[in-house]
């Protein structure tokens, strides 16, 4: 399903814009969010008024993948994680093939806590998702996202888990991880960085 809703504005200069379009033809802000990176140093409000923007097309389209995504990417920078994991699970039903769906979906489920204060269930599933993110894309994020719940749930628990977070931030090595990666990690999670990892 191709999504595409018009007669809708651009969140940032009021243009006339398509959702299905990537970015404004004017000022060439994003008009459909696709990556976290879009949001991640966009100004609150902004993001409200995309939130907004992506909630009403969603009440003629509930199954648009994209748009679920969209607004999901929303929520989590705005830091309504429960809001935020409900659209990527939707996102998620829709579209087996994005590994950042599953990725943010795993982020979500922390709710800006440490690994440490989670229920099982929630790291379960946050293994699940992660898994499920590497299967369709081994990013060395996603390892060390990985490596971090097996440090901070696991390790710290004196829990056995396999893999290991130290195997798990060597697969994160070798699969070209970043320092910038990494930063932008815990800026989503709202957490401070172990000093092991």
């Amino acid at each position: 399903m191709v999504t595409q809703v018009h007669d809708t504005k651009c969140r940032s200069c009021g243009a006339a814009a398509d959702i299905g379009q990537t970015k404004c033809p004017f000022c060439k802000q994003p008009v459909l969010i696709s990556t976290f990176n879009s949001v991640f140093s966009m100004p609150m409000p902004m993001v409200n008024q995309y939130a907004a923007t992506y909630r009403e097309a969603l009440q003629s389209e509930p199954d648009a993948k994209d748009l679920n995504n969209a607004v999901a990417m929303c929520y989590l920078k705005l830091k309504l994680y429960d809001k935020a994991l409900a659209a990527f699970e939707k996102a998620i039903e829709d579209n087996f093939d994005n590994s950042e769906t599953f990725f943010y979906a795993a982020i979500c489920l922390l709710a800006g806590k440490k690994a440490f204060l989670a229920q099982r269930p929630a790291i379960d599933k946050i293994e699940e998702y992660l898994n499920a993110a590497l299967m369709i894309e081994p990013r060395g994020i996603y390892h060390y996202f990985l490596a971090y719940i097996k440090y901070d749930y696991f390790e710290r628990k004196f829990l056995n888990t396999s893999p290991t977070y130290q195997e798990a931030l060597e697969s994160a090595n070798t699969a070209g991880l970043s320092p910038i990666d990494i930063d932008q990690l815990y800026g989503i999670l709202g957490v401070s960085r172990p000093e092991t990892l």
